[in-house]
């Protein structure tokens, strides 16, 4: 398979520029550590990973986001970013473990997350479609490395 290298939002045919950007996101809920989206991209740029999960109206509105980036600095140290509806958090060691099965990514984190209020796992579930798994398939390992153990990667 070959992976596309430009920011492509699947399900909905067209990139992710295509997309309303202008989004009403409640920044005052608590972060529930279960989150569904209905979308999933995959982009690499210079040297950077990422896969990108949304929830979005029907109108093709972001509502809910998810964003995983994988950096790999110059001296070769590698650093994990997440970044749910403009909470960020980063480090060198993140994640300790992921596990894909079928449309369902855990993520178990090192530390407790303040920023997702105090979450140690976030649960991430995402519509079964051919377009959300081929990204799934290209993005998985090339973001999460290492870190990717059991199911079905």
């Amino acid at each position: 398979m070959i992976c596309p290298t430009v920011l492509y939002v699947a399900g909905r045919g067209k990139p992710v520029n295509g997309v309303n950007w202008d989004r009403n996101l409640d920044h005052g809920r608590s972060m529930p550590a279960n989150r569904y989206y209905d979308t999933v991209a995959f982009d690499v740029r210079d040297n950077t990973t990422m896969l990108f999960f949304a929830q979005t109206t029907s109108g093709g509105d972001i509502d809910d986001y998810l964003l995983l980036m994988r950096t790999i600095e110059e001296d070769f140290n590698e650093s994990m970013y997440i970044e749910v509806n403009d909470r960020q958090f980063g480090g060198h060691d993140l994640i300790s473990e992921s596990v894909l099965l079928g449309n369902t990514l855990t993520l178990k984190l090192h530390a407790a997350a303040a920023e997702l209020d105090g979450a140690t796992q976030i649960t991430i579930t995402f519509a079964d479609t051919p377009e959300n798994g081929r990204s799934i398939e290209c993005g998985a390992f090339r973001v999460l490395g290492d870190t990717l153990s059991g199911g079905n990667a």
